[in-house]
């Protein structure tokens, strides 16, 4: 049971009358006991919310940002016309701020016999699985003095998906690619590339690239041309660390080097390559393996949306022993994880030598963007105190990735904003060089 605000308000009102018209016990019981009989007629012919009927439909997936729609249908096979309240348990950050309560409730009429469709639609603001257990119905009765109320267990989820908000680099990245890949004019040479054709020499043209015997039976010189190999191996490792949980600007670190992965992915996949996923922390927290190209970005964000950073410190050796296993072969590492100093020089550098004896390591990290204002800040001593605090920051950051170069890791720094376009051109450029 529940009362509606016009009962309070009838019972103020009537409380008022009685203290200026008859301050008795018998003015009270006047107003009052005629408030409690319509109180218990509106519950009596209120429609009784145990016999509604909820469905459910809708969306199962969403990106972060995007819209997702999920329908209920409400049937009421009693007899009584149901003036109905409802409100769909979704959690607070299914919607931005301040529009949970509006966007969770609706309010509707079903006549005897008849059934409504409701559509709830969420905004997720996180990623993972947003699920509403349950729906709470309220009929009114006619007189909207009292209500029936009741809960219905009706789950439904909706999975939030990386954003992907970097798929807009990928028109660019992949006309690059085609360059490489020789599909247009611009064809490449390099060590370990697979020839393709030949053509007319062209002022420029390397002269190692020169064919002899070819130019031997023709009238022009001609030049060997040469297309990336396919097929390479990649494995591309998140730190979900304790690193992975700071913010960057207005998202998680672990957002932004998900955005680059996945860019990556489908870069990647495009040229032909294969590219495996884990996640790690102190033990895997997700892993794709082996998925056909058309495969390759559901799956991968499919299996990025549910993870949380984990508030410890990364087992470097477990992950380096579990990448191992994964990355049997000749592989491109990928690992995007913090160029903090403690952490690397704890974790990663003593694992080196085990990943790069066989393996071209790549570790992408994401550079704080704030850390670069208060370098150049001045003004006052508050900022100039900053602004050597930042620079020094930077200075051990860069002093940190050189380290890592002098073992023969390539590394990517760089802003949020930048991370993802630079990770793909790091990846082309050893496409290009024959390295990968």
């Amino acid at each position: 049971m529940a009362l509606t605000g016009r009962t309070a308000l009838v019972a103020a009102v009537g409380a008022i009358l009685v203290g200026l018209l008859l301050p008795s016990w018998t003015g009270l019981l006047a107003v009052e006991l005629p408030l409690l009989l319509a109180i218990l007629y509106d519950l009596v012919r209120a429609a009784p919310v145990n016999q509604l009927r909820f469905t459910r439909s809708g969306d199962t997936s969403v990106r972060l940002g995007e819209h997702a729609s999920v329908d209920v249908v409400v049937a009421n096979p009693s007899r009584r016309r149901c003036h109905l309240q409802l409100r769909d348990a979704w959690p607070p950050s299914s919607w931005p701020d301040g529009t949970s309560e509006a966007a969770s409730r609706h309010r509707t009429e079903i006549a005897p016999g008849e059934q409504q469709l409701l559509t709830t639609v969420l905004r997720p603001t996180r990623r993972g699985d947003r699920t509403s257990e349950r729906i709470t119905a309220r009929s009114t009765g006619p007189l909207g003095l009292a209500a029936r109320q009741g809960s219905h267990s009706v789950p439904w989820t909706v999975r939030v998906l990386p954003a992907f908000n970097s798929r807009k680099h990928l028109p660019a990245k992949l006309a690059r690619l085609r360059e490489l890949d020789g599909r247009t004019s611009i064809l490449t040479r390099g060590e370990g590339t697979e020839f393709d054709s030949l053509r007319e020499y062209i002022p420029g043209d390397d002269t190692r690239s020169i064919d002899w015997r070819a130019t031997a039976r023709q009238s022009s010189v001609a030049v060997r041309t040469w297309r990336p190999e396919r097929d390479r191996h990649i494995l591309v490792v998140l730190d979900t660390g304790r690193t992975s949980a700071g913010r960057v600007g207005d998202a998680p670190r672990l957002d932004t080097a998900m955005d680059a992965a996945l860019l990556l992915a489908t870069l990647a996949s495009r040229a032909g390559d294969r590219i495996d996923l884990l996640a790690y922390d102190r033990a895997p927290r997700a892993t794709v393996k082996g998925r056909a190209a058309h495969e390759v970005l559901p799956a991968f964000v499919s299996a990025m949306a549910p993870i949380d950073p984990a508030l410890v410190e990364s087992d470097t050796r477990g992950l380096a022993s579990t990448a191992l296993r994964m990355a049997r072969h000749q592989s491109l590492l990928v690992l995007l994880t913090g160029l903090e100093a403690s952490p690397v020089e704890n974790g990663i550098l003593p694992v080196l030598p085990l990943l790069t004896q066989r393996h071209t390591v790549l570790v992408a990290s994401i550079a704080d963007p704030r850390i670069a204002e208060m370098a150049g800040a001045r003004g006052d001593i508050d900022a100039v105190y900053e602004a050597a605090a930042a620079t020094r920051t930077q200075l051990e950051r860069k002093q940190t990735a050189d380290r890592l170069r002098r073992h023969g890791v390539i590394v990517v720094d760089a802003l949020p904003t930048e991370l993802a376009p630079a990770l793909a051109d790091a990846y082309l450029t050893l496409k290009s060089t024959g390295r990968l």
